[in-house]
């Protein structure tokens, strides 16, 4: 079984302690850090934008893992990443063509960044095959963006699977990266699947065994 590594997601920090609960998060053994930016528009959501990514961005050694749910990653990508991005994930459905896709990938390369796309539950996993030599990571959700407390979409697996079977086929680099519903128990049936990045949130800020709960995520 492939190793992974774990994202925990701040949307579940106290934000009250956030900086304690990153660096609680860190010294469990931790390998990069999930930022969710939610507009309000493209998902039914707020979360928080550039200005908490740019306060937070340097306070850690972690990878600053940023998934932007946001109606124009073209327009926005830019300012997350000089707020501190290392991999900037954006969704499929965000744009409107392939060739809209490609654009939004370079200039987040040209900016110096990684560059990651996302689907939701209900988008083929087939529609980010075209992409996967020039991507640096996919993100499979598996809840509906936007929504708390959803039960994992046990389809999710498939699509991982099928997606980790392209990148086999056609020699791509890119890593698979899946977000929503994950627990120590939906964590072995994806790494199964072939995921090499897993967000937690909930599983795992708010409780005092973090370093137990990332071992067992592994």
């Amino acid at each position: 079984m492939n190793k992974v590594l774990v994202a925990p997601s701040i949307l579940s920090a106290d934000f009250n302690h956030l900086l304690d609960d990153i660096k609680k998060v860190e010294e469990a053994g931790a390998e990069w850090l999930h930022f969710d930016v939610m507009d309000g528009h493209f998902v039914p959501n707020i979360s928080f934008g550039q200005p908490v990514l740019k306060c937070i961005a340097k306070s850690h050694n972690l990878v600053n893992d940023v998934h932007i749910m946001i109606s124009d990653p073209f327009k926005y990508a830019p300012e997350f990443i000089k707020a501190g991005a290392n991999i900037l994930t954006f969704h499929y459905e965000a744009v409107n063509s392939d060739q809209e896709v490609f654009q939004v990938i370079d200039l987040i390369h040209d900016y110096g960044c990684k560059a990651g796309l996302s689907i939701k539950p209900n988008t083929p996993v087939e529609k980010v095959f075209p992409f996967i030599h020039s991507l640096d990571l996919v993100l499979i959700m598996s809840v509906e963006p936007g929504f708390g407390g959803q039960k994992f979409i046990q389809e999710s697996f498939t699509k991982v699977f099928r997606l980790k079977e392209k990148i086999k086929q056609e020699n791509a680099k890119c890593l698979i990266e899946i977000d929503g519903g994950i627990n120590d128990e939906t964590a072995k049936i994806a790494k199964m699947a072939g995921v090499d990045v897993l967000v937690a949130g909930s599983y795992l800020f708010g409780h005092d065994d973090i370093k137990e709960r990332i071992e067992k995520l592994r």
